[in-house]
C-alpha cells in the first residue's frame, strides 16, 4: 500500500489503487467546477479559464479499496486546440462533458470521445455527463438524448449540477468503481507514483468478459 499527501490540508493518507482520470469537453461547460465540487466542495461563479493542465486528487472508497483518484483538467486549452497525447496518457477513465443548455457542446462530445479514443484504450471508462442541470428553464438537451448516444457509444451517463452539487459525487464515484471492477475482473494493477502516471504500470481496460458494461435504462447512471 502506498502513502501520499491528500488534496488541501487533507493529512497524509493510504490508499490501495492510484487511477487517472480526464475531464474533457467543450469550454465552458463547467469542467473545472465539476472537479473543485467534488475535490474541495467548492464552486465558482468566476469564468475565467486558467491556461494549462491542473489536476487535483481524492481518495474514495469502493468496496474495501481506498482508491484516489488523479482528476485532470484541461483547463482552457480545448480553445486552443492544444490537447496533447500526453494528457490521455496513463487515463483509466474520462468524463465527456457537455452543457445542458447548449446543444452545440453536446453535439461536439462525440469529437472529443473519437479524440479520447484515438488516444488511449477502446474501452476506457467513460461517463457521459450533461452538467449544469440547474437550468432547467434554459434546457436544450433531453435526458433521453443522452441515454441514446450512452448506448450507441457504450458509455454510461448522468447528469449533474456543479452548482447545486447534485450527482457531482456520484459520477466520479461511478467511474471509480467501474474501472477497480475491471482491475478486479482481469487481476491487473497500476502503478502508484503520482508524479508519473506514465511510469507505472498500466491498467489493461481491454473488454475481457465485457469488463466495462454499457449503460441502460435500468443501470445506475441513467439521467
Amino acid at each position: 500500500m502506498a502513502a501520499a499527501a491528500g488534496t488541501g490540508d487533507r493529512a497524509e493518507e493510504e490508499y490501495d489503487y492510484l487511477f487517472k482520470v480526464v475531464l474533457i469537453g467543450d469550454s465552458g461547460v463547467g469542467k473545472s467546477n465539476l472537479l473543485s465540487r467534488f475535490a474541495r466542495d467548492e464552486f465558482s461563479l468566476e469564468t475565467r479559464s486558467t491556461i494549462g493542465v491542473e489536476f487535483a486528487t481524492k481518495t474514495v472508497r469502493v468496496d474495501d479499496k481506498l482508491v484516489k483518484a488523479q482528476i485532470w483538467d484541461t483547463a482552457g486549452q480545448e480553445r486552443y486546440r492544444a490537447i496533447t497525447s500526453a494528457y490521455y496518457r496513463g487515463a483509466v477513465g474520462a468524463l465527456v462533458v457537455y452543457d445542458v443548455t447548449r446543444r452545440i457542446t453536446f453535439e461536439n462530445a462525440e469529437r472529443w470521445l473519437s479524440e479520447l479514443r484515438d488516444h488511449t484504450d477502446a474501452n476506457i471508462v467513460v461517463m457521459l455527463v450533461g452538467n449544469k442541470a440547474d437550468l432547467r428553464h434554459l434546457r436544450a438537451v433531453p435526458a433521453e438524448d443522452a441515454r441514446a448516444f450512452a448506448e450507441a457509444h457504450g458509455t454510461f451517463s448522468m447528469e449533474t449540477s456543479a452548482l447545486e452539487a447534485t450527482n457531482v459525487e456520484g459520477a466520479f464515484t461511478e467511474v471509480l468503481a467501474q474501472i477497480y471492477r475491471v482491475v478486479s475482473r482481469n487481476a491487473l494493477d497500476i502503478g502508484d507514483d503520482p508524479a508519473a502516471p506514465p511510469r507505472g504500470r498500466a491498467i489493461d481496460v481491454s473488454a475481457k468478459d465485457d469488463a466495462v458494461t454499457p449503460v441502460n435504462d435500468s443501470g445506475c447512471c441513467s439521467s
